[in-house]
């Protein structure tokens, strides 16, 4: 059970904090709106999840949300897959009970974050400079708070959404899903039934090409391989000549590893957005290299150079007990993000470029998708954006990381990153996601509300 830092659902409840040495703008001088006053108080609790079943769990989290939707006369399902594992769900009737249905899904977990390397509390929720700070701001306790309060916003007008609606408040997401989204699809599926279709993180932020504010719908996702290597030495004092040294040998693998150039391997998806891409800037697509039209998709660069190639990064080290002690195993952790389909050939090359010496475990896989950037939902979300900010273009884009919607695709349902934000050009809307000091626009959010209600009201 994690211990939290609650309030009722849309009270304003005055905990923020900001470091002495700073003027700030909090939450005493700032009336908050719906949407913002739901995402800070999420932030409140800490819902950090290390991986490797080290988690402070959504329990509480989840009890707020339950609370919420119970106050819109809903009636949610909560489901603990783990102790203090806590997912929880709501069927909301739609106008049009003949449309297929649709889910609405945000996770309710985040990534740790260490408050020495923070300006403010990253769980007290504190609001400066016009921005929500804090862990979940944008990854994606922001979507959460849309959700509840787009709902809201219908529901209490005495209003229903165009179809059928699964709101969904999901355990896990950041160690993939495994005691949320999957759990769910493995263990009740029931309660996707009817649904072909999804909308979650992390896509409709907008971000500037050539001066020109434009929003990424993310259509697809890429594979997901989270390996282990490991290897095995000669124990001994660290003053001998050890030849077989298992750090040794680590070290040069993951070097190997973590510098590796992948080569450039477009999809469907990225050649549909650096078609788009070239047409904004006019330039010639054949005589512009990928790499290079990506440069000039603003702060979204973050995101999209990693769609264009495999990646294998390095993120843990775990190697010895004492300085004079050399150890006979060492061990890495690799996050490896490859193209749908490709993981076999990525796996088969990563072998290749660490030698046989080297153990691979295999600790995590995840799906990629690709869905088509066409169809009556991406019409719809294209549509409702226009409304609200007329003549941006809206672009697909393959994310790099991964979703619950890897997790939903699984039952048949085509899901999409669409969490609607309109951002300043200066914003590096990409390094908040699982960095320092994460912070979301007060007004992006009241947007981003704004967008999902036409959204859900009209679909």
């Amino acid at each position: 059970m994690t211990t939290g830092r609650r309030g009722a659902p849309g009270s304003v409840v005055d905990m923020t904090t900001t470091p002495e040495s700073e003027p700030a703008t909090t939450d005493r001088e700032v009336e908050l709106d719906e949407t913002a006053t739901i995402a800070r108080d999420l932030i409140r609790f800490d819902t950090s999840n290390y991986g490797g079943g080290r988690s402070n769990g959504e329990a509480d989290a989840a009890e707020y949300v339950a609370e919420a939707l119970r106050a819109l006369d809903l009636e949610p399902l909560v489901f603990e897959s783990e102790p203090g594992r806590v997912s929880v769900l709501a069927r909301v009737e739609g106008a049009d009970r003949s449309k297929p249905g649709l889910v609405v899904h945000g996770h309710l977990d985040v990534v740790p974050a260490d408050p020495a390397n923070w300006s403010v509390d990253p769980f007290a929720g504190v609001v400066r400079d016009g921005m929500l700070w804090g862990r979940g701001a944008v990854d994606m306790k922001n979507m959460d708070a849309m959700m509840l309060s787009s709902l809201g916003d219908i529901l209490r007008a005495g209003e229903r959404p165009a179809r059928d609606l699964v709101v969904g408040f999901l355990a896990d997401e950041e160690a993939g899903g495994v005691l949320g989204s999957h759990f769910l699809v493995t263990e009740h599926p029931e309660v996707f039934e009817g649904a072909t279709e999804a909308i979650s993180e992390v896509g409709g932020y907008s971000t500037f090409i050539d001066g020109r504010r434009s929003y990424l719908l993310q259509t697809g996702e890429k594979a997901l391989i989270w390996i282990k290597l490991r290897t095995r030495g000669t124990a001994g004092h660290g003053s001998q000549m050890i030849v077989a040294n298992a750090v040794t040998r680590l070290a040069e693998a993951v070097a190997v590893l973590g510098r590796q150039q992948w080569p450039i391997a477009l999809t469907d998806t990225t050649t549909a957005l650096l078609s788009e891409v070239a047409r904004i800037l006019d330039v010639d697509l054949e005589q512009t290299s990928p790499d290079e039209l990506v440069l000039h998709t603003g702060t979204a660069a973050g995101f999209i150079r990693g769609s264009l190639r495999t990646t294998t990064n390095p993120t843990m080290l775990t190697a010895g007990y004492k300085h004079n002690v050399v150890p006979d195993t060492a061990e890495a952790l690799v996050d490896i993000r490859c193209m749908p389909g490709q993981e076999e050939a990525v796996l088969a090359e990563v072998r290749a470029l660490i030698g046989d010496d080297v153990e691979i475990e295999t600790m995590h896989t995840d799906i990629g998708l690709e869905t088509p950037f066409s169809g009556p939902l991406v019409e719809a979300i294209t549509g409702t954006l226009e409304r609200h900010d007329p003549g941006a273009p809206v672009l697909p884009y393959l994310l790099s990381g991964g979703t619950d919607n890897k997790a939903l695709s699984l039952l048949g349902i085509a899901g999409y990153g669409f969490a609607p934000l309109r951002l300043d050009e200066g914003m590096d809307f990409p390094a908040m996601f699982h960095g320092v000091d994460e912070r979301v626009p007060l007004d992006a959010l009241s947007f981003g509300s704004r967008v999902l209600r036409d959204l859900l009201a009209t679909y």
